[in-house]
């Protein structure tokens, strides 16, 4: 079935609005030059426009598949993969919980619970103000210091109810840490 010409140029349109800036571009470049082929450079390429546009939209996904001279499925393919890769906006401070089983026996997803309940949100959800996202995500390869939960790119291990306080708190106040 022939696509209608109006939705043709519509995603044509969403598409070209999603360009990486020169600073990115420069850094796409340099990424493929380490790699013996292009698609071997997706994961980093797909980190690399996480980081610019902060989720993997539909658009952003056919962006990287022109870049990489893929078709958008097989982009998509790898961002369904890894739970790293945000399939929708998340906010500012994005708390995973491990609910894996090291996890999960220590207490992660009462953790969870609590966080959800204490930010006003569900598993899954984003804070009205775009400040905190709470998910559920498997194996964060840390179960020897159960229970961890990763804001942004940083783990935080052998969480407690009293860290966890800690490290909310902190978020609201501007940077997720635990004194």
């Amino acid at each position: 079935m022939n696509a209608n010409p109006e939705q043709a140029s519509q995603k044509i349109s969403h598409l070209s609005s999603v360009q990486f800036s020169d600073a990115a571009m420069k850094e796409f470049q340099k990424i493929l030059t380490r790699y013996d082929s292009k698609r071997s450079a997706l994961l980093p390429v797909l980190h690399l426009a996480q980081d610019e546009f902060g989720w993997m939209s539909p658009a952003v996904i056919d962006y990287v598949a022109k870049l990489m001279d893929l078709n958008s499925a097989q982009v998509l393919e790898v961002v369904t993969f890894y739970h790293m890769f945000h399939k929708k906006p998340v906010g500012e401070h994005h708390f995973q919980f491990c609910v894996t089983l090291s996890c999960w026996m220590q207490g992660s997803h009462q953790m969870m619970k609590s966080t959800c309940s204490r930010l006003g949100i569900r598993q899954g959800e984003t804070t009205a103000d775009g400040k905190f996202t709470v998910s559920a995500v498997e194996c964060l390869g840390s179960c020897g210091s159960a229970p961890v939960v990763q804001v942004n790119e940083t783990y935080y291990e052998n969480l407690t109810p009293e860290k966890l306080n800690r490290l909310i708190v902190s978020s609201k106040e501007g940077a997720p840490k635990i004194p």
